[in-house]
């Protein structure tokens, strides 16, 4: 910079201040420095800019794994809603920088804080990190994490009604006649548990109370599942229904069941959770719970800015939907 304000005839000040664009330098002197820079090859180094001015323009994207070490970034879920969040920052005009961690060990997240590497942080899910989370949130503002809504939690979350989630379809398979409704899911995960919470509750509503064996461990990726349904098939367990905690569960059952000769919905009704894109192109057409993504996105990345401005906010829960397709 200061080759540059040597060549142009002006203060090293001046130079600074014309290639940031600044009303203060006279249009034509501004014009002058900018193609001096360029003749030169001079570019501003961004990175100590923000330094000097104590910012990174830069939002941490967290993905802890504690409880499904297997699971992909590329999960549809995760893919969509990672989408609409990076296309909220960047209109923001700041940067995205992910981190994924599948097996955080104590101290993990506040470590990448303390890195320095970003302005504000968005953590998607709270996996089994919520007592982490919780201990970071007091001295660690501008966070926001999309997950559960939990009694005891001090940081700001966004997420859809689960509870309600999971009443809704399991209201829905009830509808349909079917008495043996089997739930598949990481019930660890507090989402999930939220949603095994709202099929218990209309399951008792209903008069039909839980039987041993209905509630069936099973891991979010696809792979995984569908072992789970391979399993069930084997075990000859009678069910005449499937509510998954996910899409990716539910894709992973409908696969296992038509290799094992069941007909969906025939003889086995399926319903999902989230409505990602591939629901609706699947075979049979997936029935399941909507989580408006693109809504969560944005409120996620507006309260997370008025949290990074100095602001106070309180959690946000999104609605749950019914999206009735040919798999019930």
């Amino acid at each position: 910079m200061a080759d540059i304000a040597a060549l142009a005839g002006v203060s090293v000040s001046s130079v600074s201040r014309a290639l940031a664009g600044s009303p203060l330098i006279p249009h034509s002197v501004r014009e002058k420095i900018t193609a001096i820079a360029e003749e030169n090859g001079y570019v501003v180094n961004q990175a100590a800019r923000n330094l000097r001015l104590q910012t990174t323009r830069t939002i941490g994207l967290v993905l802890p794994m504690g409880h499904e070490t297997g699971q992909q970034v590329t999960d549809p879920f995760l893919l969509e809603l990672i989408g609409h969040l990076s296309e909220a920052v960047f209109k923001r005009g700041y940067d995205l920088l992910m981190s994924k961690n599948p097996a955080p060990r104590e101290g993990w997240l506040k470590d990448l804080v303390q890195s320095h590497r970003f302005d504000a942080m968005l953590v998607l899910g709270q996996s089994d990190q919520h007592a982490q989370i919780n201990a970071l949130a007091d001295k660690y503002p501008p966070m926001v994490v999309w997950g559960e809504r939990l009694s005891d939690q001090t940081y700001c979350s966004v997420g859809v009604d689960n509870i309600y989630g999971g009443r809704l379809a399991t209201e829905h398979l009830l509808g349909r006649g079917r008495t043996q409704i089997l739930f598949l899911g990481p019930t660890q995960v507090p989402e999930v548990s939220s949603r095994l919470q709202g099929y218990k509750l209309a399951l008792t509503e209903a008069g039909a109370p839980l039987r041993p064996g209905q509630i069936v461990e099973a891991h979010f990726t696809y792979d995984s599942a569908y072992r789970t349904v391979r399993d069930l098939l084997t075990s000859r367990r009678k069910f005449d229904a499937i509510f998954c905690a996910s899409d990716v569960i539910a894709l992973a059952a409908i696969t296992a069941l038509t290799e094992g000769g069941r007909k969906v919905p025939d003889d086995v009704a399926i319903c999902g959770f989230d409505d990602v894109a591939m629901a609706k192109s699947m075979t049979p057409p997936l029935t399941t719970i909507k989580q408006d993504l693109r809504m969560g996105a944005q409120i996620m990345v507006d309260l997370l800015f008025q949290r990074l401005g100095g602001g106070k906010t309180s959690s946000a829960v999104i609605p749950a939907s019914l999206i009735v397709r040919a798999s019930t």
